[in-house]
């Protein structure tokens, strides 16, 4: 066996990951409610409630005290909808329990772990086909099985690689069939990082390996011969270490002035309000960051009205458009397989979030039970680009002088994830007009193939199938992103919404009536089942979609709504009988409406890695439950095509998708007309 260097290397990384043990004085005051009680009914575990769940699992099972049942994940069960709707502050917490996804002999576990009566009420086990998210010492693990086989260790050294320089990686394995199933695999891939540590445009191409992750052994190799290994040679992307001119005019450093502080203040940790906004923030293993209970201060009565009850990404789907041999599994579900959280590395200050920014800690349980510290993963901070919110000029009144117009300042919740080589930043963006804008911006490194070209001209007349050459001996493998998102709207109560299509109908003019020949007329469409909420978006069919309270009227009689507003959007093109469109059907649609179910939270499953698609979006979607004046949740998928580009290389500028929450009849007219303007009083002067 060769041990590479690496492992060293790996084993820091996890002792990163997984202890903490010194927190400076300052990060202990601001993060003093994760490590000593909750203060709200959704607040996330606490550091002793983490150690609570590994000591009832011990006494429910000595496996966990052993070390042979493994932890894979650890979060709140939350209470019942009902019950924390109800909660006010000063009321007495609902019983605390733990959701705990581990792995004992083989098997999934579900288990329940209710920490007032420190007992394990609920353990099921493998209640679907699948299993919980890998945990970073499963990775770690399956990553040196490799140096164990003589065959591979001689494929590498006929490459002339040195195992100083080689690193390998572990893309998830899908779901391809009942060869598969039974046992928990997993591919391994190998890069040189030799000279770079960007070693993702290094990939060592043609080998491929199979790994039971249990058993620690290899299954299969395939060894397809050796394929250039790309050159390091612009492949570094560290600020100070690039050697390259730059041809561009220096931009200053800026920053926003707030000379009287923030405007936002954060409760107990989580509670978050700002202007006339008011939600519950928490950072979670699985989808990295979940706002809670957001309410809207209406600017004319002053009543806090509900708007959304819950709301986060719910899953990932990556698929890569390869079917080559070491290239078909190659179809990601992030949040589900390996989670947001553990992969959300500390927020960069003034490049991450400006320095007007107020950070929160997550904190997990490792496979042992240990509360893991996750430091600066969510960042707060009030945004002024110099838009508007609203403006007029009146140039047709004689004798006036009438020039109105409002700043637009929003507050931003994000998060940012590192999923191996894919970067992703979630913002979660709040207007005083009670608009709720969510973005989603992809950076990071490409998913590369290595090639024996190096010049477009060297192909001929032979295309490369799965993506163009983005450098030498580089192929940038064509592929799609899809974020799929959980939005429990609770327009004014969670009890009576109903959801409204409407549609923009092409009216033709009859003879005679008007100079016109056709125009546009409004018709609504109340979805009376889940399955008149399956839609797939087309410009030439154009709808607003509308979330509305039936039972909350305006004075004039419209129901009380929010709407759904897509921005640029992309569908997956798979065929729905391909394996990894069946495990993310839930990319079928990209809205999607269900009857409120609290288990129905993952739009690919609970348990997602090696799924088979049993327990997904679309499966409960079929149902066909009634939605009219029903407690509803609304799902929305938002993607991406991507076909690389040069300019993606070494590392890929940001692209961003996003959707907005916009309010319809919700207000009785504009909420942001009475919001003072800026004024150069208010203001340091300028230097």
């Amino acid at each position: 066996m060769v041990e590479p260097s690496f492992s060293q290397l790996l084993v820091l990384f996890i002792n990163l990951l997984f202890l903490f043990t010194t927190l400076g004085s300052s990060a202990k005051t601001r993060f003093k409610y994760s490590l000593e009680k909750p203060h709200h009914p959704l607040d996330p575990l606490t550091t002793p409630e983490i150690k609570r769940v590994q000591t009832i699992l011990s006494g429910h099972d000595p496996g966990f005290g052993s070390g042979s049942a493994i932890i894979h994940a650890m979060a709140l069960d939350e209470p019942e909808k009902q019950r924390v709707v109800r909660w006010k502050k000063g009321d007495r917490l609902p019983p605390r329990r733990a959701e705990v996804l581990a792995m004992s002999n083989g098997e999934s576990h579900v288990l329940t772990v209710d920490l007032n009566s420190g007992r394990v009420v609920s353990d099921l086990v493998s209640p679907t086909f699948g299993y919980p998210i890998l945990t970073m010492k499963d990775i770690i693990a399956v990553s040196q099985v490799p140096y164990k086989s003589m065959e591979f260790n001689r494929s590498i050294e006929g490459r002339g690689i040195p195992f100083s320089g080689l690193i390998c990686i572990t893309p998830f394995a899908g779901w391809y069939g009942p060869d598969e199933e039974g046992r928990r695999v997993i591919k391994i891939q190998c890069f040189s990082k030799q000279d770079t540590v960007n070693f993702y445009m290094r990939p060592i191409e043609g080998l491929y390996l199979t790994v039971d992750m249990d058993k620690l052994e290899i299954i299969k190799i395939v060894d397809n011969g050796p394929v250039p290994v790309p050159k390091s040679t612009g492949t570094e992307y560290r600020y100070g270490f690039l050697n390259e001119t730059v041809h561009m005019d220096r931009v200053n450093p800026m920053s926003m002035e707030q000379p009287d502080g923030p405007s936002f203040q954060v409760e107990d940790g989580y509670l978050v309000k700002w202007a006339n906004w008011k939600f519950h923030i928490k950072p979670d293993q699985r989808a990295g960051m979940i706002i809670s209970q957001a309410t809207v201060r209406d600017s004319k009565t002053g009543e806090a009205r509900s708007v959304m009850y819950k709301g986060f990404a719910s899953e990932l789907f990556v698929p890569y458009m390869d079917p080559g041999t070491g290239w078909y599994s190659k179809a990601y579900m992030d949040a589900g397989e390996f989670g947001l959280g553990p992969s959300s590395m500390p927020l960069v200050p003034l490049n991450d979030c400006p320095r007007n920014a107020y950070y929160i800690d997550g904190f997990f349980a490792s496979p042992q039970g240990i509360p893991v510290l996750q430091p600066n993963m969510i960042c707060l901070f009030e945004r002024y680009a110099g838009d508007i919110s609203w403006r007029h000029s009146e140039i047709l009144l004689p004798g006036t002088d009438i020039k109105e117009s409002r700043a637009k300042v929003t507050l931003v919740a994000r998060m940012a994830c590192s999923v191996g080589n894919y970067d992703y930043i979630f913002d979660w963006e709040f207007q005083m007009d009670g608009l709720i804008r969510v973005t989603v911006a992809a950076s990071g490194m490409l998913m590369v193939k290595g090639t024996a070209y190096q010049n477009v001209e060297d192909l001929g007349e032979k295309e490369e199938d799965s993506g163009p050459l983005i450098s030498e001996n580089v192929i940038g493998v064509v592929h799609d992103h899809f974020i799929s998102f959980h939005l429990d709207m609770d327009i004014d109560g969670s009890a009576n919404n109903s959801f409204v299509k409407v549609h923009l109908e092409k009216q033709r003019v009859p003879p005679g009536k008007s100079r016109r020949k056709s125009y546009l007329k409004v018709k609504k469409y109340v979805a009376k089942t889940e399955k008149d909420a399956q839609i797939k978006l087309s410009l030439y069919d154009p709808y607003e979609f509308h979330f509305v309270n039936p039972n909350r009227l305006s004075r004039l009689g419209n129901p009380a709504g929010y709407k759904l507003v897509p921005g640029g959007n992309a569908a997956s093109l798979l065929d729905h009988d391909d394996p990894p469109q069946i495990r993310g059907a839930f990319t079928n649609n990209q809205i999607w409406v269900t009857r409120y179910n609290r288990s129905e939270q993952w739009a690919g499953g609970l348990l997602m890695y090696q799924s088979r698609g049993e327990d997904t979006l679309q499966v409960w979607s079929d149902r066909d439950r009634s939605i009219e004046n029903k407690d509803i949740v609304l799902w929305y998928t938002l993607g991406f095509h991507h076909v690389p580009c040069q300019e993606d290389f070494p590392v890929m500028p940001t692209i961003a998708s996003s959707f907005e929450l916009k309010p319809v009849n919700f207000f009785e007219s504009n909420p942001v007309l009475g919001i003072s303007p800026f004024f150069e009083k208010d203001l340091p002067p300028v230097c």
